[in-house]
């Protein structure tokens, strides 16, 4: 498969970033966090959690922005549950939601039932108004049992769509060679994933200076601070800084104008997919 840089046009040294706000629908805070980093240009993509309870407001609101589908298989907060769109026994958690560990769906996911959902929350995307640009998965809940990874692969392949995959270096973690096997199936992906973690961003400058060739996809999850977030998310402080970080004094975008850095959307990488080469230079 042709490197996604050479498809894109970019040259030796040429450095390119996505910059996806997750968690697109998860509650009311995120939706508004997310929509607040879209509407401002800081981040360029979202992905929508279609079976979380906010997803229908999300994608009534998402407009033009380029959105994809953030696959759930797993609910994970500890006070917050959201379960399966078809019904999908294997793929329910003690408390009648999604299970709150991967561990915990790879015990008895059955991958038909696996593939059932996944291409209902692409389809329900669809039907909610959004064209999704790409695929994720929550918690990276699909890769480490193959037989679910192949469904995902499969999906990506069926409906053309770009997926987020862990950094390269994860497939030892993994025990298969995912990044392999994707190429091989001829499905678009970032040649480096970076997720926001603490300091990550506190130096604008400093991150895009760090930054390497070819393309990047940095993860955000940005929510607006409030009581509901601080209910559903123990992670809250995290997320309201994700916010700050994108849109405060010195936000990234600007930094990264300067240091050269292009920014894309999934768009732009999942056309690539369905048509011929194009140049973002």
């Amino acid at each position: 498969m042709t490197s996604l840089r050479s498809r894109l046009g970019l040259g030796a040294g040429d450095r390119a970033l996505i910059v996806t706000a997750d968690d697109f629908g998860l509650c009311h805070s995120t939706t508004e966090g997310v929509l607040d980093t879209l509407d401002r240009g800081a981040a360029t993509s979202a992905g929508l959690v279609v079976p979380a309870p906010w997803a229908l407001e999300a994608a009534s609101r998402a407009g033009d922005h380029d959105v994809g589908v953030h696959l759930a298989l797993t609910a994970g907060l500890p006070r917050f549950r959201w379960g399966p769109v078809t019904f999908a026994p294997s793929l329910l958690g003690g408390d009648g939601g999604f299970p709150s560990t991967v561990e915990d769906l790879h015990d008895h996911a059955d991958p038909d039932e696996v593939r059932r959902e996944c291409r209902a929350q692409l389809e329900r995307a669809v039907l909610l108004g959004v064209e999704p640009t790409h695929l994720s998965v929550l918690d990276d809940a699909l890769f480490a049992a193959p037989a679910l990874f192949d469904v995902l692969v499969e999906l990506a392949v069926e409906s053309g769509l770009p997926l987020r995959l862990p950094e390269q270096v994860d497939d030892t973690r993994f025990g298969f060679p995912l990044h392999e096997l994707v190429d091989d199936a001829g499905v678009a992906h970032a040649d480096f994933v970076r997720h926001s973690k603490p300091g990550l961003l506190d130096d604008p400058a400093a991150f895009a200076a760090s930054l390497p060739e070819g393309v990047t996809e940095l993860v955000v999850r940005p929510a607006r601070d409030t009581d509901e977030l601080r209910a559903v998310a123990p992670d809250a402080d995290e997320r309201v800084r994700d916010l700050g970080r994108m849109l405060g004094d010195g936000s990234i975008a600007s930094d990264l104008a300067r240091a050269g850095v292009i920014t894309l959307t999934w768009a732009v990488v999942r056309d690539l997919t369905r048509g011929p080469t194009v140049s973002v230079r």
